[in-house]
């Protein structure tokens, strides 16, 4: 599915792939569902900025990386754009134990990578649009 990112023509926020993105990206966020007045989904919106942010800094270490934010009469944008032409890849589904995770202090880092089915799981719709300038989009609608 292709998917316009200019719902409504709201800013870009520049972020840079490092740690410090996902904070930046949900005080931001905060601050505009909370004046459009959708508050009620905050948490939902919150988590998909997160892990959207987080997955574009893993891609594109200290790059810029773009957030956007937009609303429509369908609902809530959330988009995310990196220069990398690769597309994200989501683990296999399975269902997961405590007993599958390695949860030693060295590797607690590496229990990851199931963020895009959380997105998924909470997206009314979500993808990949390539931006025809470089790079590619990450988006999800969300229905207030």
């Amino acid at each position: 599915m292709t998917m316009t990112m200019t719902a409504t023509t709201e800013p870009v926020m520049p972020l840079m792939g490092t740690p410090s993105a996902v904070g930046q990206a949900r005080t931001f966020t905060d601050t505009q569902i909370r004046k459009w007045g959708y508050s009620h989904i905050l948490d939902s919106v919150l988590l998909i900025v997160s892990e959207l942010v987080t997955n574009a800094a893993r891609q594109t270490p200290d790059e810029e990386i773009r957030l956007q934010l937009s609303r429509d009469a369908f609902g809530i944008i959330i988009a995310v754009w990196d220069a990398d032409h690769e597309l994200p890849a989501a683990k296999p589904l399975k269902e997961l134990t405590l007993d599958d995770l390695d949860l030693s202090e060295e590797a607690f880092d590496d229990n990851g990578g199931w963020g895009l089915h959380i997105v998924q799981a909470m997206s009314a719709k979500c993808g990949v649009t390539a931006d025809p300038a470089g790079g590619k989009w990450i988006w999800s609608r969300i229905h207030p």
